[in-house]
């Protein structure tokens, strides 16, 4: 299947592309502005599917608004009809089309071609009114604010707030591309067409998040950005970085016994950390009520003792680098590990809970 995408170069087209060949789709042809009106039509004619990205939506004059939406969309018709094919064919739209902007008037007239192409040739049409689309690449200062938020943020720059409360509904550029490529099975029907997934926010819970992200890295906590709005807003705010702002350093506690070091901080799952222990070194002696820990060990070889604190019971456990074996702590069991090793032990570590200095739920007690 030859796949032609029309503003290739732009922040859903580079997307698009790219989700297209990572499903198989290598004969792609791709035409953007400097591409000329005779590339444009040979395309049309090579193409088994449309997806019609380019338009207008920043013009200098009003007027660009119909040339580069309406007509454009309009050019493309005609080519497919005067060539009698019948080629499915996919535009993107705005939720400003059912408005009585110049700019919401242009893409009405864009959708209105459409349709009319499609009930006239009988070929599939898919006409997707977006609200606001965010994600990587998208051009900050442009047209979406989650961009320019996403970048001033990334590079302590201001935000321009009118008002906080003002509600904006947004849609993922992945969503997007996900929802583009089932057209591609010609299965589905004919139509306006809507991303499933909306994400219905205001301005200033957008910018509250961001700046939540930011400080993550000093506070060490992170939102719950593996669902939802959250994790498809990080996503985008942290593709604003620069190669110089992908590391950071984290604290990290060194005594006589090694180094201890907190990685991440969570508000619901608890928090990971590391330490080490020279050779001969113990460290642990204490027991929770509730606190749990596992404990994995990355480098070396670890002897874990536990003694239950009401009847005495002894346990240890041996376990080195290479066995991949998580060493659990129970409530109501003193623990310690000790490095048996030669090398330096190194060891991951998980608590279910973030370390609360007024409530550590931890209490020195000696395994006997």
């Amino acid at each position: 299947m030859k796949i032609l995408v029309t503003g290739a170069k732009g922040f859903i087209g580079k997307n698009l592309t790219f989700f297209l060949t990572e499903q198989g789709f290598s004969d792609l042809i791709c035409i953007d502005r400097d591409s000329s009106s005779s590339d444009l039509a040979d395309a049309l004619l090579e193409a088994d599917f449309v997806f019609h990205l380019a338009g207008v939506n920043r013009p200098k004059d009003d007027r660009e608004f119909k040339e580069g939406n309406t007509d454009l969309t309009q050019k493309i018709i005609d080519v497919l009809q005067s060539a009698g094919k019948k080629t499915p064919l996919l535009i993107t739209s705005s939720i400003h089309a059912e408005g009585s902007t110049a700019y919401g008037r242009s893409k009405a007239g864009a959708e209105e071609a459409v349709l009319a192409y499609g009930r006239d040739t009988g070929a599939d049409v898919f006409v997707y009114r977006l609200p606001n689309v965010f994600g990587k690449w998208c051009r900050p200062n442009y047209n979406s604010a989650v961009a320019t938020f996403c970048h001033n943020v990334a590079n302590d720059l201001p935000l321009t707030i009118n008002d906080e409360s003002a509600k904006v509904s947004l849609v993922y550029i992945d969503d997007v591309c996900d929802s583009f490529c089932r057209h591609l099975s010609g299965t589905l029907t004919s139509g306006i067409q809507t991303v499933e997934t909306v994400y219905p926010t205001t301005v200033g819970e957008i910018a509250g998040l961001l700046y939540k992200f930011k400080e993550s890295r000093d506070s060490l906590i992170v939102e719950n950005v593996g669902v939802g709005l959250e994790r498809a807003l990080y996503s985008t705010y942290i593709s604003y970085f620069k190669p110089s702002q992908f590391t950071y350093t984290v604290p990290s506690y060194q005594d006589p016994r090694g180094t201890f070091c907190e990685l991440l901080k969570t508000k619901e799952a608890g928090q990971v950390s590391f330490f080490t222990a020279h050779p001969g070194i113990t460290r642990g002696g204490h027991y929770h009520h509730t606190k749990n820990e596992k404990f994995l060990v990355i480098k070396g070889q670890a002897n874990f003792k536990f003694q239950q604190i009401e009847s005495g019971e002894f346990y240890e456990e041996i376990v080195s680098g290479d066995d991949f074996r998580v060493v659990e702590t129970v409530p109501g069991w003193t623990h310690d590990v000790t490095n048996i090793g030669e090398d330096e032990l190194i060891v991951m570590l998980w608590a279910n809970e973030v370390f609360d200095r007024e409530k550590p739920d931890t209490f020195a007690r000696v395994i006997e």
